[in-house]
């Protein structure tokens, strides 16, 4: 019998015979022909009683005249014994009356057949019924992910604006446009963004704006521009960051969104590239009354290199303007155009040079009293360079914009004059700092 547990190997024959034989036969020439061949170790009778070898199978037809067929022996030895039996069936030269041949045409190793059965099955396995339950799992997976990501989104201000856990906490935030991005930047572990949920910036934007270090992230595409636009005009960020082009925001790999923080640019940058225009008479009107209610509610001290503090002006919501007519233009504006004229004659224009030096450069130079040159740095930097200044500066030229942050920065530094390559959106003109620019 077949002992299945420690079959090794299974000897195939094929036999060819001169006559009619049938399967006893066979068996009966296999037996008594290899007795005593290969000595009492490996005598056929015996191996079979104690299992090393299996049932012989034989598998015989008979047509016209001859008989041929197969033959089968199972084998628990190693290699070298089954080869000595394999060729000991090969010594049988008669069955019976007739003459036949027998040749070995295979030994098949049975643990080799087990394991390509077992990769064949294991492959059919994950294949039918693992599939299934995969897709369950990862369905429970993001289920759990998109559940935590949802209670961690907190609501700030009366207009419920969608933010990370951070925004109130955080010296400084990321302003996005929806719900949907601040998931996005949830999941790779950026919890300090705020949604402005249109083109419309709410007052609660604004008011952060006036107290933290801003960066608009933005979708790179329309929206995402008419967005940066309204918020260079309605709140004081310091920086822009956008998506790649045609790409949202909360489509972005964690890869995509570092490197557009990264490449984030400061706003003064970007003011002339938008286009700001001046606000009209009444806007300006609003935005003044609003913010000396602020400043009276919640003065915010800034602490500065000197033993001086001044108190930070929150900015409001406003929208966009409309075209401005010549007439429409405040006081402030002359007066900041006929500053600009007394200023070129007093000086006999001997900032032009500079001007023209600094232009293409995004470069600014920083004077003394005496018109001497101190050093000179990048316009991104002029503002913490300012900032950081210990009385040493009386002007600036730089090959940027002027803008309501630098002007406000070099009244509080003393500063005689600032002269830039344009004049931005100015709301508030101090009387202190003479304000110039490059332009005819």
């Amino acid at each position: 019998m077949q002992n299945v547990d420690t079959t090794k190997y299974v000897i195939h024959a094929e036999i060819a015979a001169d006559g009619i034989v049938e399967r006893p036969d066979v068996v009966g020439a296999i037996f008594g022909q290899t007795e005593g061949l290969l000595g009492s170790d490996l005598d056929l009778r015996d191996l079979q009683k104690t299992g090393r070898i299996g049932r012989i199978d034989v598998q015989i037809t008979s047509s016209g005249g001859k008989s041929s067929g197969s033959i089968s022996i199972p084998s628990s030895f190693d290699k070298v014994e089954t080869a000595i039996l394999a060729s000991a069936l090969e010594t049988i030269d008669r069955v019976g009356p007739c003459i036949a041949r027998i040749n070995v045409s295979n030994i098949e190793d049975v643990r080799a057949s087990k394991r390509k059965y077992v990769v064949d099955r294991a492959k059919q396995i994950i294949m039918e019924m693992f599939d299934e339950n995969l897709l369950d799992t990862q369905g429970i997976t993001e289920q759990i992910k998109q559940s935590v990501r949802v209670e961690e989104i907190t609501h700030i201000g009366p207009d419920r604006l969608p933010a990370g856990p951070n925004v109130l906490d955080s010296d400084a935030i990321l302003v996005v446009e929806g719900r949907a991005d601040v998931l996005n930047l949830l999941r790779y572990g950026i919890k300090n963004a705020v949604a402005v949920g249109g083109t419309n910036v709410p007052p609660t934007i604004a008011e952060l704006c006036s107290k933290k270090v801003v960066t608009a992230f933005t979708d790179g595409d329309r929206g995402g521009e008419l967005i940066v636009k309204e918020l260079l005009q309605v709140a004081d960020i310091d920086y822009v960051a956008r998506a790649p082009e045609g790409k949202c925001v909360e489509d972005m790999s964690q890869k995509e969104i570092v490197r557009a923080l990264r490449q984030k640019i400061p706003v003064e940058q970007v003011l002339d590239f938008y286009k700001i225009k001046p606000l009209s008479k009444k806007q300006r009107r609003e935005v003044t009354t609003r913010r000396k209610s602020l400043i009276r509610e919640r003065p915010v001290r800034i602490s500065r290199g000197t033993d001086r503090s001044v108190e930070a002006a929150p900015i409001i919501q406003v929208h966009e303007p409309e075209p401005l007519e010549e007439e429409e233009f405040e006081p402030e504006a002359k007066q900041i155009a006929e500053k600009e004229r007394e200023a070129a004659e007093d000086s006999g224009q001997w900032f032009l040079p500079h001007l023209e030096a600094l232009n293409g450069t995004l470069s600014a130079r920083l004077f003394d009293r005496n018109q001497n040159l101190v050093r000179e740095v990048a316009v991104r930097d002029l503002a913490k360079e300012l900032k950081e200044s210990n009385g040493d500066v009386a002007g600036v030229i730089f090959d940027g914009v002027v803008t309501q942050r630098i002007l406000d920065i070099a009244a509080d530094k003393n500063l005689e004059y600032l002269i830039g390559a344009k004049l931005g959106n100015i709301v508030k003109s101090p009387l202190c700092v003479k304000v110039m620019t490059g332009e005819a």
